[in-house]
């Protein structure tokens, strides 16, 4: 059958979702399973449970895998004013759309459709491409305490249920949740009969003076042989241990996450560069997570000369495509050369997206990118297929909360920057989602909430000089005005040459509530030493 509303039709045989003018837009599996749902049961109120107990049959997973989909639906049906896709407070959700239904055949299985057109070429720039979809299984054994701590077992009980979460939310990936003890004991070259997996993840949890500290391990069952070995490790906070719990299961399983999305790559190329061009990633990596303008172009550098002796390597280009757009985002680049930056930086990810469709590295950048160009809806799109494959990347949450932020979204957007400080990993990027929370409290009149926030990114990264004049609109908003002029200065220092005419970005496809609420923001830091032209 073929369900029609408010111009868009979702075809159940082809397995898409085509918009007003036919062009088909890319949805995750999960995400077009929930629209079918809603446009079968239009007009009544469906609950959150029977949302997750739909999607996610005999699995356990958070609400934030629920709102994700959420999230995805609304910006591919331009639904930024909630009015197609309607919350009704305390009961769930109601699709208010009205819905013709044209039978179209017999219908066909809605996986296999989209794992068959996933390997089509991207057709443009708008577009994200939708990686295929092979799924493996990986069984997770319950966290083993070893702390001879009172309270670890607790501890490593809500670890494993948040790595089962976490992992629960990757599309490729199923998860075999093992809930006793006695399992763990099993041998880890030999999988449990009963439930035959691909992977196996097992962990162990230590108590120290002041931390705890969780390490653990992919394991390949047919094999015995070990993938990957991640460790993380939290303070001891008596008052916050669901706080505790998931950042010892985000800080491990971000990077397992990333290494499952290397071994389960289907239709790529493997990740095999030498020691000089892994080393080129790795400094433009962190260039971009600590930006200063000489990092910055000490990073460009060498992924240029890197590139010069690699010029096939799809990695470095990728890498230097994400620079380029931390770049533009800073205000790195005179105005012709940003221009040149994003046209070099378009053609590299349309080409990486046809060669590796499901490498997060990839999803990650093309989600800077469209952001970086103010496509934000769409940006919304493509971080959501990110968070697909790694659901625990605080700096992709930080490109949806901007997103969010710039769509006028301002209480979604403080939730996203807040979820990713929970997460805090990759802890390289935490400098980014605190100065997002502070900006977006800033943008709703909450300059003491905006505070700590910003004096906390700029504690981190203090070389960022927007973050130097969103600090000194706080201490402005608070007569503090000796304070707010100190900082002005420090971010002019930083950031010579702006004024109110260039201060804030681009407000093209910002939502008129994003553009008034920041104009406010540049009449206070006019106030506090800001030149006016």
């Amino acid at each position: 059958m073929v369900f029609r509303f408010a111009g868009f039709e979702l075809d159940q045989q082809r397995a898409e979702l085509r918009g007003p003018y036919g062009e088909v837009i890319r949805l995750r599996l999960k995400t077009f399973e929930m629209l079918r749902l809603f446009a079968a049961n239009a007009g009544r109120v469906l609950s959150k449970t029977e949302l997750m107990e739909a999607l996610w049959p005999n699995v356990h997973v958070g609400e934030d895998s629920l709102f994700q989909c959420i999230r995805e639906l609304r910006g591919a049906l331009g639904d930024e004013r909630r009015q197609t896709i309607k919350l009704v407070s305390g009961r769930g959700y109601r699709f208010d759309a009205e819905v013709s239904i044209t039978p179209d055949g017999p219908p066909a299985n809605a996986e296999a459709v989209l794992s068959t057109r996933a390997s089509e070429p991207t057709p443009n720039a708008g577009t994200a491409a939708v990686p295929p979809r092979t799924t493996r299984t990986i069984a997770v054994m319950p966290i083993i305490d070893a702390s001879s701590d009172p309270g670890g077992a607790t501890m490593a009980a809500g670890v494993t249920a948040c790595l089962i979460d976490g992992l629960a939310r990757i599309d490729n990936i199923g998860v075999v949740a093992h809930q006793s003890d006695a399992a763990a004991t099993r041998s880890e070259q030999h999988a449990d009969p009963s439930t035959p997996s691909d992977f196996i993840l097992r962990g162990e949890l230590h108590r120290g003076p002041q931390s705890w500290t969780l390490q653990a391990r992919i394991i390949r069952m047919t094999t015995g042989e070990v993938q990957s070995v991640a460790t993380a490790s939290v303070i001891v906070d008596e008052s916050d241990l669901q706080l505790q719990q998931s950042r010892l299961a985000a800080g491990a399983g971000h990077p397992l996450a990333r290494r499952l999305n290397e071994l389960l790559a289907v239709g790529e190329s493997a990740s095999a560069f030498g020691g000089s061009a892994r080393f080129a990633i790795e400094q433009a990596a962190a260039s971009i997570n600590h930006s200063t303008r000489e990092r910055f172009g000490m990073a460009q550098t060498m992924l240029q000369n890197a590139l010069v002796a690699e010029p096939d390597n799809v990695d470095l280009a990728v890498a230097l495509a994400s620079l380029q757009m931390r770049g533009i985002q800073m205000v790195f680049y005179s105005p012709d050369d940003s221009i040149a930056a994003e046209a070099q930086a378009g053609a590299i990810l349309q080409r990486a997206l046809r060669i590796k469709p499901g490498s997060i590295p990839v999803l990650e950048t093309y989600c800077r990118f469209l952001s970086a160009t103010n496509r934000f809806v769409e940006s919304l799109v493509a971080c959501a297929t990110a968070l697909s494959f790694d659901p625990w990347n605080g700096a992709v949450l930080y490109l949806v909360g901007l997103g969010q932020l710039h769509l006028g979204r301002f209480d979604e957007a403080l939730a996203t920057f807040q979820q990713a400080d929970r997460f805090d990993t990759p802890q390289t990027s935490r400098w980014a989602w605190l100065l997002g929370a502070g900006w977006v409290n800033l943008l709703m009149g909450r300059n003491k909430d905006a505070l700590p926030w910003l004096k906390r990114s700029i504690a981190i990264t203090s070389a960022s000089g927007r973050s130097h004049m969103l600090l000194a609109v706080a201490w402005q908003k608070s007569g503090r005005i000796s304070e707010a002029r100190t900082a002005m200065t420090e971010g002019l220092r930083l950031r010579p040459g702006t004024t109110a005419l260039n201060v804030a970005p681009p407000i093209r496809n910002a939502s008129p509530v994003f553009v008034e609420a920041s104009d406010r923001l540049v009449r206070l830091m006019v106030e506090a030493g800001l030149p006016e032209s």
